[in-house]
C-alpha cells in the first residue's frame, strides 16, 4: 500500500492548543478581574472546557450554529444572560489573549519538511474555515496544505466517516492512500481507522486510551516517528531516519 497524502488535525496536533488555551485564559481572566473567581486558573479552565464541549456537541448535532455555540459558551461560563453583542465582545477579548499565546509544537516543521517531497498534505478539523485558515496563516503553515476542510462548512464532523471521506475526495485519492494524524483517540484515531485511512494517533503525553475498534490507530509520541510509519506503508525506499 502506498500512502500518497497526509491529512492533519490542527489543535493539539500541529498547534499547541492546550498551552495556548491555558495561557490565554489566565491573561483574559486577569484582564476581566475574574482571576480569583474559581480559586485557580485550572478550575476556570475546567469549567470553560466543559462549556466548550457541551456547546460543541450541540453544534455537531445541528442544534446551534457555529457562532451561537461560542456565545453560549460564554453565557454558561459566566452564568449570565448576556446579549449576543456582550457575549461576542467577551469572546473576542478572550481570543486576543489566546492568539497572543499561539505556537507550534517544535516537531511540526521538521516533520513537514521531511515529508514535503513525497506526500501531499491537507487539513481536516472540527472547527470552521475562518478560524483554522486564520490560525494556519498566523503560524506560517497555510501554504503547506493544498486542502483545508472544516466541520462548520462540511456540515459533518469527525469521527463521522463522511468527514474523512470528504477530504479524501478533495484530494482525489482513495482512503487507503491517505494517512490521518490527530491527537484524539476516538474522534481522530478510531474515526480515521474506521473510515479506511491509515490512522496515526499523536500521543505526546503517552496517556491516550483508544476504545475497542476493528482497526486501531498507529500510536506515536512525537512526529519524528511518523516518517517511519509512512515508510512502512509505501513502496518506495526505506523508512526515514528523521530525528
Amino acid at each position: 500500500m502506498s500512502i500518497r497524502a497526509v491529512v492533519w488535525d490542527v489543535d493539539d496536533t500541529l498547534f499547541d492548543y492546550t498551552s495556548a488555551d491555558r495561557a490565554g485564559m489566565r491573561a483574559h481572566l486577569a484582564a476581566e478581574g475574574l482571576l480569583d473567581g474559581d480559586g485557580s486558573v485550572e478550575r476556570a479552565l475546567a469549567r470553560w472546557r466543559a462549556a466548550t464541549s457541551r456547546n460543541w456537541r450541540r453544534f455537531e448535532a445541528g442544534e446551534a450554529g457555529f457562532e451561537e455555540q461560542r456565545r453560549d459558551r460564554v453565557r454558561e461560563f459566566l452564568d449570565a444572560p448576556l446579549t449576543d453583542a456582550e457575549a461576542e465582545g467577551w469572546f473576542r477579548r478572550y481570543v486576543a489573549h489566546y492568539e497572543a499565546a499561539w505556537s507550534l509544537f517544535p516537531d511540526v516543521l521538521p516533520a513537514l519538511d521531511v515529508l514535503a517531497a513525497g506526500h501531499r498534505h491537507a487539513v481536516l478539523s472540527n472547527s470552521s474555515i475562518t478560524v483554522q485558515e486564520h490560525k494556519l496563516r498566523t503560524l506560517g503553515l497555510r501554504d503547506r496544505f493544498e486542502v483545508v476542510l472544516c466541520a462548520a462548512e462540511l456540515g459533518m464532523a469527525k469521527p463521522e466517516a463522511g468527514a474523512f471521506l470528504a477530504v479524501c475526495a478533495a484530494l482525489d485519492l482513495p482512503p487507503h492512500e491517505v494517512a490521518y494524524v490527530g491527537d484524539h483517540p476516538e474522534i481522530d484515531g478510531r474515526g480515521a481507522a474506521e473510515a479506511g485511512l491509515l490512522s496515526v494517533l499523536i500521543d505526546r503525553r503517552g496517556a491516550a486510551a483508544v476504545g475497542a475498534g476493528a482497526a486501531p490507530p498507529h500510536r506515536i509520541t512525537a512526529l519524528s516517528e511518523l516518517p517511519a510509519i509512512l515508510g512502512a506503508h509505501t513502496r518506495f525506499g526505506a523508512p526515514s531516519t528523521f530525528g
